[in-house]
């Protein structure tokens, strides 16, 4: 970024700047190259008037969540990386009423802080996220799942920023979700989420979150460096489980590997 740039954006924006910081601190992989910038906004309004920012100066801009289903090239990335986080982490509840509580979340907050404000409040319908690293908006953009559950079995609805900087709140009947992933319009930034669990048993909650906890602890390489399952399940079977079959356990370039122990996890061990 040029130094008049880097000036302009100085003179409005209140959250932090990094300039020519490494991606590979920001991804579960640690790998990637330097970013021209990160920015870290501090609330919406600092979010509007950076985009603004990016528009005026056709910046290429990436929103970046925790981080745990990204790839980054050791090139990096010649633009502005936005990370939406201390300024996007606040939750609550919202309301009540026909046996559903609604809990609104902001997009930074991660997975791990909801399922726990969840479990406090004994409140059922995110136990199959125990485990699952990232945060709402990731989760939100990836339709994240496990153990038979996904996050939009959950969600109600979804408010987002749109390209000319206003907010729409999206309705569970309009959210077009699939297989990993949500459709949105182009270049829109998940800004908060409501979502609609039940009442429950916090022992038998806490039993089942534990339960799921020691499976992933048993099941997946959680000591090296990765990005979760990498590659889909196709229809009618598991990925993981065609992959070992081709005998690919533990197949290695450089230094990313098929992990022994979970074979559709691809680990860093360089």
């Amino acid at each position: 970024m040029e130094k008049d740039q880097k000036q302009s954006l100085e003179s409005f924006f209140r959250g932090r700047l990094l300039y020519d910081a490494f991606l590979k601190d920001f991804v579960s992989f640690k790998v990637g190259g330097p970013a021209d910038v990160i920015a870290f906004p501090e609330n919406q309004e600092d979010l509007i008037m950076l985009l603004h920012f990016i528009r005026e100066e056709k910046t290429p801009f990436f929103v970046l969540g925790e981080g745990t289903n990204l790839v980054v090239r050791d090139s990096g990335f010649r633009g502005v990386v936005i990370k939406l986080s201390s300024g996007f982490e606040t939750m609550g509840l919202e309301e009540e009423g026909e046996g559903k509580v609604y809990v609104k979340a902001q997009a930074g907050v991660r997975l791990s802080r909801i399922l726990d404000f969840a479990l406090q409040n004994s409140l059922s319908g995110l136990e199959f996220s125990s485990g699952i690293p990232g945060s709402i908006g990731g989760a939100l953009v990836m339709n994240a799942g496990a153990y038979g559950g996904e996050i939009k079995d959950v969600v109600f609805s979804v408010g987002i920023l749109t390209p000319d900087c206003s907010i729409k709140d999206i309705g569970r009947q309009e959210l077009q979700f699939s297989y990993r992933k949500l459709n949105l319009p182009p270049d829109s930034i998940i800004m908060e989420a409501r979502f609609e669990l039940s009442p429950g048993n916090q022992e038998a909650l806490g039993e089942l979150i534990k339960e799921i906890l020691n499976k992933r602890k048993k099941n997946q390489p959680l000591d090296f460096p990765s990005a979760g399952s990498v590659f889909k399940n196709p229809p009618g079977f598991y990925a993981a489980q065609l992959i070992d079959d081709l005998g690919l356990k533990g197949y290695q370039i450089g230094g990313a590997v098929v992990s022994e122990r979970h074979a559709n996890f691809i680990v860093n061990r360089g």
